[in-house]
């Protein structure tokens, strides 16, 4: 539902293309999404609320980069985002699962040692987010950066200046919640410590797939949206 937004300017692109004026106003409001979503994802606590800004975070991405007529740019981030959004999200309902429903990051620490697995899923999902070289993510922020940077006007400077503040921006959140779910001394309540579990093969098996979405769309992917030279 939160990318349908998206998916609708990308299908009515012609309409849009009609009057240049509305273009900017996309790029304006898309690039100040990414921006204050990601600033507030700096200070949540709660597991979910960070993952959840960061997608209103992505989501401004492939608004702007409508604005600047690249709309399958936009597709393309759409399409790698939905997997490792997915990773990320699913992975977190297996953290709060195994201990016993709590979302406060300040109240998990040392899971890696207890949830190995859970903990790789996340640190993927994580890694795509940010874009980092040769995972998804990277193959399609950094075209959207690409394109915002090399566009001659006031409007795209300023969605590159917002664009790569925000990539820093959610590098930091990323690896806070990394670290404080993950890493250090546990702070977890005794009762649902006792009761922390790994994952059953079937969410497991559904977290690999996403996993290998998140590693490889990006490289299979990217002659399909943006260039020449594809089998498909």
């Amino acid at each position: 539902m939160v990318t349908a937004g998206v998916f609708l300017i990308i299908r009515c692109s012609p309409l849009f293309e009609c009057v240049p004026g509305v273009l900017s106003i996309i790029v304006l409001v898309g690039a100040a999404t990414a921006f204050m979503a990601a600033t507030s994802g700096l200070l949540q606590n709660d597991l979910k609320k960070v993952i959840a800004y960061s997608t209103c975070s992505q989501l401004g991405y492939m608004i702007f980069v409508c604005g600047l007529s690249s709309y399958t740019a936009s597709l393309f981030h759409l399409s790698t985002h939905a997997f490792f959004k997915a990773l990320l999200f699913l992975s977190a309902g297996a953290v709060i699962h195994a201990v016993a429903g709590e979302q406060d990051m300040r109240k998990f620490g040392g899971l890696a040692r207890m949830l190995p697995y859970t903990y790789a899923a996340f640190f993927v999902g994580s890694i795509a987010l940010m874009g980092v070289p040769f995972l998804s993510g990277f193959y399609s922020k950094d075209l959207i950066l690409e394109i915002a940077g090399g566009s001659a006007s006031v409007t795209s400077d300023f969605a590159y200046s917002l664009g790569l503040i925000s990539a820093f921006f959610t590098s930091f959140y990323s690896f806070r919640l990394l670290y404080l779910a993950f890493y250090g001394e546990s702070r977890t309540a005794r009762v649902p410590l006792e009761h922390t579990h790994e994952l059953s093969a079937r969410m497991a098996t559904a977290l690999l797939i996403l996993a290998f979405g998140s590693v490889f769309l990006g490289i299979l992917g990217r002659d399909l949206f943006v260039g020449p030279g594809t089998d498909f």
